[in-house]
């Protein structure tokens, strides 16, 4: 059997970065072989300026909103930028098939591995059908009114049915706290025993101030798209202390962008009992957290409450690109880069591969395991990457 070899200044195994006196061995599929020294490796050793790193792992993504690239004014705040989305879903379905096309071949590029992504619609299927990249589909449901809430939910198993042809993974999920109505948590909850499911979470101090005391901009979305909400009674609790009790069936979690979050919020699930939940996820988002409201989420407050952290990237509607290594510059550069690259690599790789349940092959370079190789190069030092880019070696 032939072999590759792969050495470079660091090696990021998924869990602590080594020197360059460590030699990366896998076959030629990819599959981890495994690391040795460099005077042990024996000849043809690809010798690289970087870091090799496992595949990346982009939690969240939506995919057939690929088409929206560019087309929503940035800094808008969330209520406009829902609104905008909304309204511009709708395109010609070869500008969906070549735009979602250039988003794959993007994230494939700069060394993603797997995406979490959101479906409405059946749009993405055939991507995905010939895709290098492993997919978890998360089939989005919403409705804020319990008398749709059977429709909505009915419709999206067709969409399952669609996807379960796929040997790929899939969910159904409820969109945000804004958008699914007591009702529909209850069947989403009821569907969803053992299963990873997402939302959106607290991506606006607008959420917070609907389920406090029933104000804020929501309140005129409603309003201009025709929703009734005269039954909906907010619980003077903040969106996540609301939502968080609906969803009590064993399910992991994966909450995303929480931007908004607070200590009290951690404090109510932080210690989630184990016969409710199996894990919670916080998934960051900074750039389109940055895209849409200007502000990023409060990643010490995540750190000091020990919450395992995974990042996503959101939709080219939300971002300027779909790539990884941007979103831990953000957070390096947003936190003075006083967060060590391991760790924040950590969130991009065996992090977010535990999350989807893929990490048995991905995440590590651990024996066996077919995780991807990604050069990150012209790094700055060990904790700074402001000019380095990413790119796929295997």
């Amino acid at each position: 059997m032939s072999y590759r070899k792969f050495n470079a200044d660091y090696l990021f195994t998924g869990q602590t970065i080594l020197q360059n006196d460590e030699v990366l061995i896998t076959d030629p599929d990819g599959k981890v072989i495994d690391i040795v020294k460099k005077d042990d490796a024996g000849d043809d050793v690809e010798v690289y300026k970087g870091l090799l790193s496992p595949g990346f792992i982009n939690s969240h993504c939506h995919l057939e909103l690929s088409h929206l690239k560019g087309a929503i004014p940035t800094q808008t705040g969330l209520v406009s930028f829902v609104q905008q989305v909304m309204s511009g879903r709708g395109a010609e379905e070869e500008k969906k098939i070549t735009a979602m096309l250039s988003a794959e071949e993007e994230m494939y590029n700069t060394g993603t591995v797997a995406v979490g992504d959101i479906c409405n619609t059946i749009d993405s299927l055939t991507i995905k059908q010939n895709s290098k990249i492993k997919w978890h589909n998360f089939i989005e449901v919403s409705g804020f009114t319990d008398a749709f809430a059977e429709k909505r939910f009915a419709d999206a198993k067709q969409v399952v049915e669609k996807f379960s042809m796929l040997n790929t993974q899939y969910s159904i999920v409820p969109h945000a706290p804004y958008s699914v109505s007591k009702k529909l948590f209850e069947l989403i909850n009821d569907a969803s025993y053992n299963k990873l499911i997402t939302i959106h979470n607290q991506e606006s101090e607008e959420e917070n101030k609907l389920y406090e005391n029933k104000s804020g901009q929501f309140l005129d979305l409603y309003k201009n798209f025709g929703i009734d909400i005269s039954a909906f009674e907010p619980t003077s609790k903040t969106s996540l202390q609301s939502w968080f009790p609906y969803l009590n069936n064993l399910q992991s979690i994966i909450s995303v962008h929480n931007t908004f979050i607070s200590q009290s919020d951690m404090e109510l699930v932080s210690k989630p009992s184990s016969t409710v939940h199996r894990q919670l996820y916080f998934c960051l988002c900074p750039n389109a957290n940055k895209y849409i409201e200007n502000r990023i989420p409060p990643i010490e407050l995540l750190r000091k409450n020990d919450a395992i952290i995974i990042l996503g990237t959101d939709s080219y509607a939300s971002n300027w690109q779909l790539n990884l290594l941007e979103e831990i510059k953000t957070i390096q550069q947003e936190t003075a880069y006083s967060i060590q690259l391991q760790e924040i690599l950590k969130w991009a790789t065996i992090n977010g591969a535990t999350a989807l349940r893929m990490d048995d092959l991905l995440g590590s370079f651990e024996k066996n395991k077919q995780p991807g190789v990604v050069l990150i190069d012209e790094l700055k030092d060990l904790n700074t990457t402001p000019q380095s880019s990413a790119k796929r070696l295997l």
